[in-house]
């Protein structure tokens, strides 16, 4: 593993040959996220000679596989040199991911060092683990693992042995994409690299922290997923509490995966439902909405959903850091499908000041806001100036900063941390069990029917009141 500070690109991966073996690789994630990844990593990184091995239990050949991944790049606006090298020398190897013989002809047919790419759903990871510690594995395997790791807190600690007895911490990826965003990663230079933010950034000038990530999707296609998962699980348990560690971690030493890593996992450890109650947590579902002008039916009579299982697709939980930092601050996290005005940001709060007498305009419970984008990193900060037509009135206006597309999206971001040995932008285990210790009172609260299930049309902001 590279401990080198830094942030994983392309450009630094070395040019020897490298195999990924995807064990799912009929599935969404793989056509619409993964190979599209990978491909854009090629393209920028140099050299690299990368050869793509699809896996699944379903038999399909060579040319069946190479139809799907040119099909997947070139929808994703991949070059044509591209397509064509990546889809020219895929192959295709039927292989049930719980049986070791299969698996270790998977990894026999790696013509290079291999990535074994877990693309499976979370009861899968643990079988996985099981079957290959019946057989020997190469020196140089790496195995990455798609979110979420477990089901729940006792799952992902016995996903985490079953990893540990057969692969090195440094040569494990758990993938979670959105530490690849640009806001993630924008996090820490915004953070760390000016004197302004890092002086005021405590309790003493921060109100509240809203983390949100709200969208106008719906199911599109991902009930079998989602039905079982809901948006607690999907969203706030891994993508928005890797947020809220960045956000509120003590400053790294160094910007190197185990150092950053370390900061994580001590902020998360402190983390806890707000007061220890879990029904000042949220949840709700849609009904029959437009959101768009497209017509949502309710999620109950969505395809391939059980109404009966209660799954929200909006959750919202307040949480505190019992650190003297944020002695006090609330952090609200909340994600939710088939939103109007959706937001996708990181806003923190500042306590408002009190001009002196004189000035008028600027209300006395309204203080700065700083806004991080969740989709693009894009930051807006609101401050109050003077008027210009009247010196005495104050304004409040917004300053702009727009950094500009990166050379990667979130996937490929990632993707490239793994060819190049950089375990930053993967989630360190500790850390996965943190997360799910975070939410497990909410889990079984909901579990027990300590918390209505509230509704909201498609299309709204949410139920009446949040």
């Amino acid at each position: 593993m590279t401990d080198q500070p830094g942030i994983p690109d392309a450009e630094s991966i070395s040019p020897d040959a490298r195999t990924i073996a995807i064990l799912g690789a009929g599935g969404d994630l793989t056509e619409r996220l993964l190979l599209p990844g990978l491909a854009r990593v090629v393209e920028s990184a140099r050299g690299l000679d990368l050869t793509l091995i699809g896996a699944a239990r379903t038999a399909q050949s060579d040319e069946e596989w190479q139809s799907l991944v040119r099909r997947s790049l070139e929808d994703a606006g991949i070059s044509a040199q591209t397509v064509n090298a990546l889809s020219k020398r895929a192959r295709f190897v039927q292989t049930d991911a719980s049986n070791p013989d299969e698996l270790k002809a998977l990894l026999d047919a790696c013509p290079s060092a291999p990535v074994l790419y877990i693309a499976l759903p979370p009861a899968m990871g643990r079988r996985v683990a099981e079957a290959l510690a019946a057989i020997e594995l190469p020196d140089d395997l790496v195995v990455a693992i798609e979110k979420p790791f477990g089901e729940d807190l006792d799952d992902a600690r016995a996903l985490n042995e079953a990893l540990a007895a057969v692969i090195p911490a440094d040569r494990l990826w758990r993938i979670d994409h959105f530490l690849g965003n640009a806001t993630v990663l924008g996090m820490l230079g915004l953070r760390f690299g000016n004197r302004l933010l890092e002086a005021t950034w405590s309790a003493e000038h921060i109100e509240k922290v809203e983390i949100v990530y709200d969208e106008v999707l719906g199911l599109e296609g991902r009930a079998a997923f989602y039905d079982q998962t809901g948006a607690l699980r999907d969203m706030l348990q891994s993508h928005l509490l890797m947020v809220l560690a960045l956000i509120a971690m003590e400053r790294p030493e160094e910007i190197t995966a185990s150092d950053v890593h370390e900061r994580m996992a001590e902020v998360l450890g402190v983390t806890r439902i707000w007061r220890d109650d879990p029904t000042s947590a949220r949840r709700a579902r849609y009904t029959e909405g437009r959101v768009d002008g497209k017509l949502f039916p309710s999620y109950v009579d969505e395809a391939d959903v059980d109404g009966d299982r209660d799954i929200e697709t909006l959750a919202q939980l307040l949480l505190q850091i019992d650190t003297p930092r944020w002695e006090g601050v609330p952090f609200v996290l909340r994600s939710g499908k088939a939103i109007g005005n959706p937001r996708a940001e990181a806003a923190v709060h500042f306590r408002a000041s009190t001009p002196p007498a004189g000035f008028r305009g600027a209300s006395a419970d309204t203080g700065t806001v700083l806004r991080m984008s969740l989709e693009n990193g894009d930051v807006d900060l609101d401050l109050f100036v003077n008027g210009a037509d009247d010196a005495a009135e104050l304004r409040r206006v917004t300053l702009e900063a727009r950094p500009g597309e990166p050379e990667l999206d979130a996937y490929a971001q990632v993707l490239a941390g793994i060819l190049q040995n950089d375990t930053l932008l993967s989630v360190r285990g500790d850390i996965a069990e943190q997360c799910w210790r975070i939410v497990t009172p909410v889990l079984n609260a909901w579990q027990a029917g300590e918390a209505p299930l509230e509704e909201y049309p498609a299309g709204s902001s949410g139920p009446d009141g949040w």
